[in-house]
């Protein structure tokens, strides 16, 4: 089983996860497009165990039908690395900017699809939602 290591800019905070992914996905609500300072973001999910290296600091969010996610970021660079939503256990969601790895597997799926900007371009296979399916 593959091993793969994200983690923030300067090194400080970092995550190792099993296996390949349950799924690569871009959300492009308004809540991550701030959060990242990007226009999506890129995240991918997997399942527990993974293990946890340096400090975090946490922000906690409640998506718009409710459910509440813990980002976890470096304090010292910023970087966002990983989220996991309260109340399930047995996954978490990283950063795919955060494993530095142009070969990492593509979205699968687009959500919050009507609040993407007109010029970012999905490839055609990707799954698309005008919102969370959830």
């Amino acid at each position: 089983m593959a091993t793969r290591k994200a983690s923030c800019c300067c090194g400080q905070l970092s995550i190792e996860v099993d296996g390949e992914p349950r799924g690569v996905g871009v959300c492009h609500c308004l809540a991550c497009q701030q959060r990242t300072g990007s226009v999506f973001a890129a995240l991918a999910g997997f399942s527990a165990p993974f293990r946890v290296s340096g400090k975090a600091t946490e922000y906690v969010r409640t998506g718009d039908q409710g459910a509440q996610f813990r980002f976890r970021f470096c304090p010292v660079c910023g970087s966002t690395v990983f989220h996991t939503e309260e109340g399930v256990e047995g996954g978490v969601s990283v950063a795919v900017g955060a494993f530095a790895d142009p070969n990492f597997p593509p979205p699968e799926a687009s959500v919050y699809d009507s609040r993407r900007h007109s010029w970012v371009q999905l490839p055609a296979d990707v799954a698309a939602f005008a919102k969370d399916p959830d």
